[in-house]
């Protein structure tokens, strides 16, 4: 980037993210029942899936594999197949009191609808919320940036890994928890700056959900 004098201007400092003691891998029903009390008990939350990627022309994702839930302080991961939370993931993410936040959530609602029978309501898709009048949506790169200044680093090579493992790299557990926390601060910096919400709509009936 050029500055006005022609010279080239200093790059923002990194946004440091979430760090490991607060994410929570949600692996119990206790840890489970923990995670819904947080998480309900909060106006907002983040919000994010994953899914092992494809590679394969015609291949068909069978995600996802892990959702990512976030309140200010705590990241609750829950992986699909190996948690007990499956009722609890449909309490929390079907809540109309609840505000679910994201980047380019429409694939991820479809694939929770599709495979788990999980009608997420009262979502809002910060990159369309914030994009304020522009044709192309707003990444959480661009919105880091925007409201914070900072520079959000997005591995590529981990975002393609394999998210259906039992058994998540470190890197892994930190790159899902900032997906779903780094939303939810902009969207706390979004509304202090005078960022409206539409009121929650109810959750539609669904179809039943197909075998992974």
């Amino acid at each position: 980037m050029s500055t006005e004098t022609g010279g080239t201007a200093a790059p923002l400092p990194p946004y440091l993210g979430i760090a490991l003691a607060d994410v929570r891998l949600v692996q119990t029903g206790a840890e489970a029942a923990l995670a819904l009390a947080a998480l309900l008990a909060s106006d907002a939350i983040g919000f994010d899936t994953e899914s092992k990627p494809t590679f394969l022309k015609g291949e068909t994702s069978t995600g996802p594999h892990l959702i990512q839930l976030a309140t200010d302080d705590t990241a609750y991961l829950f992986q699909i197949g190996a948690s007990p939370a499956l009722e609890v993931l449909k309490a929390i993410l079907e809540s109309t009191t609840t505000l679910k936040v994201g980047f380019g959530l429409s694939d991820d609602v479809k694939r929770l609808r599709n495979k788990l029978g999980i009608a997420p309501a009262h979502v809002l898709d910060l990159s369309v919320a914030l994009r304020g009048g522009q044709r192309n949506d707003l990444g959480a790169k661009s919105a880091v940036a925007k409201f914070f200044g900072l520079r959000l680093q997005k591995s590529k090579k981990i975002s393609t890994t394999n998210w259906s493992s039992a058994r998540l790299s470190e890197r892994q557990i930190l790159y899902a928890a900032d997906d779903a926390q780094v939303a939810l601060r902009v969207y706390r910096r979004w509304i202090a700056e005078g960022g409206k919400v539409a009121p929650a709509k109810p959750a539609r009936a669904l179809k039943a959900p197909t075998a992974p």
